[in-house]
């Protein structure tokens, strides 16, 4: 199959849902509303709330959710073939995804920029709250670790990445600094951010950059995790404004312009897709499809961290209501579309069928490498890019993702100790700096004491990852399900997912545990069981409220 063609239907497809699905979802069953005040203008203070040009929040938002997953399970799942990854890609991202993001910015922005959690409380009770806050925060825990592992791995495999993706946060606050500070123009600070990352880029494979193999007895990837959380650490403490921001803002635009010469070369070499449109040959390790495709690729189709984000920062910075459509649908759309970049890298960026299925020998393999390698020979034959600087820039496209994502996950994992601590009266805990040490350090408790010196622990728990990911997405749509009964809105549209997500990763949760207790992994089959048990109970509580609100609103309708 020629992947130009399936890259032109599927971009054909999405955009059409931006243009009408979303603007329906918005007008009609939301009511985006300008006229209504946002929190970023009512409860502003210059470091959480802070009105944003929707642009720039759109950068902020979709580079904090795309992170390295929607490469990474996209990448895995190819497994079972091309096909029923393009198709939960593509539909996930339509009707799933998108509605998601933008219904969770709008449940939020009308509850004073709460986090999920908090809304959860005020619309179901504490009860569920206390259930929903443990969900989000091994959630939490589980991004932050598993990111700060990869992002570390990357640099080490890839030394010429290193100088980009630090020097990328120099460019970042610069950044931020004109657009605040001084007031630039948007266009110019763009063009002159985007020419110097590109800058850093070309740079990057003239000094690599290799830590010593040990250092103080740590390994490398130890060195890099410490000093990957410590940078997290600081600047989850800092404005919005100063580097998150700026820094999401400009990673977006240099993703597009990656993805443009990605999608350029696909165009214009034209390779075709080696891998097998439906695998019938799979191997041993592989799981069922049914319901592990759908837990596989997670970020890329729905995501249940998008509503973190969505509710934990992004709702804090929107400057107008109607804004929530471009921000989160199009930035759910900007992630399905590099998930349809990595699944056409990781098919159609090899030379045969047998090339490619020397890589996958395994569920697992494959993942960043064929998206960086195949990635890379795409465009070296389509736009004539170097192989070695074509691998550079994937490689600091990847880890700049994953760097966002772990930038705002622990200002996420601060905001939820800063918010047991309201919950439970802790004064100490609503202390920024108390939170930030505690979030940083159990992310860090996971990467080494689960896995050992060589922070192994991080990648140990990413099987549970999806699942759990999937699970936030649908608890999500049930909270914003429940407010929409409530104002006597139609529900079949986030109700319709929720149902289906429902069912698919609690039937993976137990499919999981089985595979847990077989290889006797005991870390994971607590942490499945905690996840398993408090989603059970969060389900029935809120169908609970869903079928008491259902029969008051049949009886207003009735009257």
């Amino acid at each position: 199959m020629n992947s130009a063609i399936v890259l032109l239907i599927s971009i054909g497809m999405m955009l059409c849902g931006y243009l009408f699905y979303s603007k329906f979802i918005a007008s009609k069953i939301l009511g985006l509303d300008n006229s209504l005040p946002t929190p970023a203008h009512t409860m502003k203070d210059g470091v959480d709330y802070v009105p944003t040009n929707k642009y720039v929040l759109w950068g902020h938002h979709f580079t904090s959710v795309a992170g390295a997953a929607p490469i990474i399970g996209p990448a895995i799942a190819v497994i079972w073939g091309w096909v029923p990854a393009v198709l939960w890609v593509v539909f996930g991202t339509i009707f799933m995804a998108g509605v998601h993001d933008m219904s969770a910015i709008w449940a939020s922005m009308r509850n004073r920029g709460q986090s999920i959690g908090s809304i959860a409380g005020t619309v179901m009770g504490s009860s569920v709250r206390s259930l929903m806050m443990v969900v989000i925060f091994l959630l939490l825990l589980m991004v932050n670790a598993v990111f700060g592992v990869a992002i570390a791995n990357m640099l080490i495999k890839t030394p010429s990445a290193v100088l980009p993706v630090w020097g990328a946060l120099v460019v970042a606050f610069i950044i931020g600094q004109c657009i605040y500070r001084y007031n630039m123009s948007l266009i110019w600070v763009s063009i002159i951010g985007v020419t110097a990352l590109y800058g850093l880029i070309y740079l990057g494979p003239m000094f690599p950059v290799v830590l010593p193999e040990t250092f103080m007895g740590l390994p490398d990837n130890a060195v890099w995790i410490i000093i990957l959380f410590s940078y997290a650490a600081v600047a989850s403490l800092l404005p919005v404004w100063m580097l998150l921001q700026p820094r999401d803002y400009i990673n977006g635009l240099q993703l597009f312009v990656g993805l443009i010469l990605l999608y350029a070369a696909i165009f214009i070499s034209t390779p075709n897709i080696v891998a097998p449109a439906i695998n019938s040959d799979l191997p041993m390790s592989a799981p069922s499809i049914v319901p592990l495709l759908f837990v596989t690729i997670a970020c890329g189709a729905i995501s249940g961290f998008h509503g973190l984000v969505a509710t934990g920062t992004t709702s804090k910075q929107v400057d107008k209501e109607e804004d929530a459509r471009f921000v989160g649908y199009f930035g759910a759309l900007g992630e399905g579309m590099l998930a349809l970049g990595a699944i056409l890298a990781a098919t159609a960026g090899f030379a045969t069928l047998g090339d490619w299925q020397a890589v996958y020998q395994n569920f697992g393999d494959g993942s960043i490498g064929a998206f960086i390698d195949g990635g890379a020979t795409i465009l070296s034959n389509g736009v004539g890019i170097d192989v070695v600087l074509s691998q550079t820039m994937l490689t600091v496209m990847a880890a700049l993702f994953a760097g966002t994502t772990m930038d705002t996950g622990v200002r996420l994992q601060r905001y939820i100790f800063q918010e047991f601590g309201e919950f439970y009266n802790l004064p100490a805990l609503s202390k920024g700096w108390i939170a930030t040490l505690l979030a940083v350090g159990t992310c860090l408790l996971l990467a080494f004491g689960a896995g050992g010196i060589d922070g192994a622990g991080g990648m140990i728990i990413w099987p549970l990852f999806g699942t759990t990911n999937q699970l936030m997405a649908a608890l999500t749509l049930m909270i914003v399900t429940v407010i929409l009964l409530r104002k006597g809105k139609t529900v079949w549209y986030t109700l319709a997912p929720l149902c289906f997500l429902l069912v698919m990763t609690l039937f993976a949760l137990l499919i999981q545990l089985k595979t847990f207790y077989d290889d006797g992994n005991w870390l994971l089959i607590a942490m499945d069981l905690i996840i398993l048990i408090a989603s059970v109970l969060v389900t029935f509580e809120s169908f609970s409220v869903l079928r008491r609100e259902w029969g008051e609103h049949k009886a207003k309708k009735n009257i």
